[in-house]
């Protein structure tokens, strides 16, 4: 009886360890984690300030641990060290991220697509002033910048409404994202990011329209609950100084929360001035004259520093409100408020042209570009039942831009604005069936709604006059949805993956004839795609994983394409077009992830894109001419028309060496080539694809102190690498040997660092364009900065 008594405490012991004794520390330091979310199946809990939680847990349980400042990981109890389970945030693995292509929580090692993954401690690093700076610090995204508030992400070959932006797993692409350069991501804030995952390929599955080229997923800090009776009030408070554009930013962040109950606010405000270019390079990229207006008269100035870009700066706001409740581990309601705008942003590229010994432009920016979104989620988990886990998302978007452009010596000035209102709802399931098979499925409906006007203002007497408006007035474009896709694991090493989604779009836009005698009076679109995936995963040893993808993606016209008048550049103006379909991508995908012992790890993939009835500008016609008057000067007509293929390809590869747990280095090279067919069935460059790019940097951290020095590298592009529309545009590019504009290589040497002066102070500076390079990256109105200063301060409470 006694040695029953002693096995069944025995048994009480372990169980009593499996199910309450688990603690969460840092690999390196061995300290705890305190505040990470930890999720068995639909339980969940919290670690305490020693690092510990309490949860019944089975050897079968997959067990998913997250926390602040460190990858999301995937796990099981046997990687459990007596209980005690280690996260880094820096060590060589090809497992255990997390990443979210398929809107849920999964292992980076089971998707066939390529993710790159920007954690907390990525972002704070390079110190950003915008998010298109951010992603410009990965070589699988290149930015382009018509003016200093902006940044146009490119994506293997694709842009602006050929890759999607989700925020929060909310759409932001709207009905008049353009084909050309667009500015819409640094309407986020930088500073409130928790973490960015760009989705490379194809994402139309999970996306709809779009999401040819690739999605960019950026995650807003999450309210924190209290893990303790008592409540929580903490946050933290940002300052950052910059010289190369006298950058003045503040930011601050407070979360106050109970257990069940949690809210966060988030401020930012940054004051940019004219951004000043480097010493060595092109003298073509000097900023000679600008214009004044003095006594009642257009005036051309000389510059007395032509290194600065005057006309360039400009201040942005970024406010942003959450709620969280969270009444049992099975329900949890989350309410976002995000809100951006910023000043009169001066469209740079525009102020740089010459008619003749002028410049062309007396003024010309956008107005306030304004972005506000009320996002309401549920999430349920279910143990039983057809699904496991079930999110609803309904978000209202509110979008506001304006454009505003005046000539030379002229006194009216033409002003339009566009007003866009955004209705979304989506409803994603998760189930597991068993331990081999997932079912993800879900459908998703938009409305989208947009006004736009226009009209012509004396700038002496205040006059104005009714002018056509860029889009036609009152047009809506709505999309409705329906996916399903499917994980299956026949044996640990092997995931498949795959799914279907049919999307139907339907748009209308009515034309008004005051200004332009259109043969038509209105655009109606009904269009559908059969969009999907299949790919795998494969595992051979613990150090190699192999992958391949095969998807397709498509983009149903927008009222852009559709309805769009516009100057595109000087002399010629684009002008509706009702008959437009859909365009269509198939995109194959290799990759391989190979680890090198425990000090280094490989990375390659290699992709090809074939895009069909492609939607591009091209000549055109309207009452049988072939040019008209626009805004005074006679014009050629354009429109967008279903009348190309283009193909794109190229290969991805990083190498990263780990040499302590202290010291490694990163290196990654971006190689890409791409062709559109023209009307006379030549083929040119397509305009999106960027440039050889490489990184290489080497990283040395300690407890207290993280540092990184890299040199970034952009090739060149010679003339007859440069897409027709871009060899047009002399004034924003070098000159050859020819006399032919051409975007030179280029490179920068930079140097970061933080250093954490304690757990609540920390100080981080930077250097940047260390050899005060001048050079214009690729495509870009504005030259980059030159060497670049900066000096930030961070204190956490």
């Amino acid at each position: 009886m006694k040695n029953v008594k002693t096995l069944l405490a025995l048994i009480c012991l372990i169980i009593g360890i499996i199910s309450s004794a688990q603690t969460i520390l840092d690999k390196e330091s061995k300290q705890p984690i305190p505040d990470a979310e930890v999720t068995v199946g639909n339980a969940s809990a919290i670690t305490d300030e020693n690092g510990n939680f309490s949860l019944d847990i089975k050897e079968e349980d997959e067990i998913i641990i997250s926390a602040e400042n460190y990858p999301v990981v995937k796990t099981s109890l046997k990687k459990f060290e007596n209980g005690i389970y280690y996260l880094s945030a820096h060590f060589v693995e090809l497992e255990n991220i997390v990443i979210t292509p398929n809107r849920w929580a999964n292992q980076l090692s089971d998707s066939p697509n390529k993710v790159i993954s920007i954690s907390t401690q990525e972002i704070e690093l390079p110190n950003p002033q915008t998010v298109a700076d951010l992603l410009n610090e990965k070589t699988e995204v290149f930015v382009q910048k018509s003016q200093l508030g902006g940044g146009s992400p490119m994506i293997r070959g694709f842009s602006t409404n050929r890759v999607l932006i989700s925020v929060d797993g909310v759409r932001m692409n709207n009905a008049i994202f353009r084909s050309g350069n667009l500015q819409n991501v640094i309407a986020l804030d930088a500073n409130a990011l928790q973490s960015v995952e760009v989705m490379l390929g194809p994402g139309s599955l999970l996306y709809g329209s779009d999401a040819i080229g690739g999605v960019m997923g950026f995650y807003t800090l999450t309210p924190q609950f209290s893990t303790q009776d008592k409540f929580m009030a903490n946050g933290s408070l940002m300052t950052r100084y910059s010289t190369a554009n006298n950058e003045k930013t503040a930011h601050a962040h407070f979360n106050l929360a109970g257990r069940k109950f949690s809210s966060l606010t988030s401020f930012s405000f940054s004051d940019f001035d004219d951004l000043k270019m480097g010493t060595h390079g092109p003298e073509e990229y000097l900023r000679n004259h600008y214009v004044i207006r003095e006594n009642g008269e257009d005036i051309q100035v000389d510059n007395e520093d032509p290194r600065k870009q005057v006309g360039s700066g400009y201040e942005q706001y970024n406010v942003m409100q959450k709620f969280r409740y969270k009444p049992n581990s099975s329900w949890d309601l989350n309410y976002g408020f995000h809100y951006s705008t910023t000043s009169d942003v001066p469209r740079y590229d525009r102020l740089i042209r010459y008619r003749n010994e002028n410049l062309r432009s007396a003024e010309w920016y956008y107005g306030p570009q304004t972005w506000m979104m009320n996002h309401f989620s549920v999430e349920h988990k279910a143990e039983k039942g057809f699904y496991n886990d079930v999110k609803l998302n309904l978000a209202h978007q509110f979008f506001e831009e304006s454009r505003h452009d005046r000539n030379f010596g002229n006194e009216e000035r033409t002003d339009q604005t566009e007003k866009v209102n955004v209705y979304s709802a989506n409803l994603d399931f998760l189930k597991f069936i068993n331990s081999k098979n997932t079912l993800y499925y879900g459908i998703e409906t938009l409305f989208n709604k947009v006004n736009s006007t226009g009209k012509i203002t004396d700038i002496v007497d205040g006059n104005q006059e009714e002018f056509s408006s860029r889009y036609p007035d009152g047009a809506t474009w709505n999309s409705y949805a329906a996916y399903i896709s499917y994980e299956f694991k026949p044996i640990e090493k092997i995931t498949i993956q795959g799914g279907l989604r049919y999307n139907y779009v339907s748009s209308l836009s009515k034309f008004n004839s005051q200004f332009y005698d259109f043969p038509f009076t209105e655009a109606k679109i009904e269009t559908g795609a059969l969009t999907g995936n299949i790919g795998l995963n494969y595992h051979p040893t613990k150090k190699t994983e192999l992958r391949a993808v095969f998807s397709t993606g498509f983009r149903a016209p927008n009222i852009d394409d559709i309805g769009k008048i516009f100057d595109s550049e000087p002399g010629a103006v684009v002008i509706p077009n009702p008959d437009l379909e859909h365009e269509y991508v198939y995109n194959g995908e290799i990759g391989m992830s190979q680890k090198l012992g425990n000090f280094a790890k490989l990375d390659v993939s290699v992709f090809y894109t074939d895009l069909k009835n492609a939607l591009v500008r091209r000549d055109f016609t309207l009452n049988g001419q072939d040019s008209i008057v626009y805004a005074g000067e006679m014009s050629r007509v354009q429109a967008i028309q279903n009348a190309a293929k283009a193909y794109a390809y190229g290969v991805e590869v990083s190498l990263e060496f780990y040499f302590t747990q202290k010291l490694m280095m990163k290196n990654s090279v971006n190689y890409q080539k791409g062709k559109e067919e023209l009307d006379n069935g030549d083929e040119a460059p397509l305009r999106h694809i960027a440039p050889l790019l490489v990184k290489s940097g080497i990283t040395y951290q300690t407890k207290k102190f993280r540092t990184e020095l890299y040199m970034m590298y952009n090739g060149e592009i010679s003339n007859a690498d440069l897409a027709p529309s871009e060899q047009e545009k002399d004034y924003m590019y070098a000159i050859d040997e020819n006399g032919n504009p051409y975007s030179p290589s280029w490179y920068t040497l930079n140097l970061k660092g933080i250093y954490d002066v304690n757990s609540s102070l920390s100080i981080s500076a930077g250097w940047e364009n260390m050899t005060n390079e001048r050079y214009r990256p690729y495509s870009s109105g504005i030259v980059a900065a030159g060497s670049n200063l900066i000096l930030a301060v961070r204190f956490d409470f």
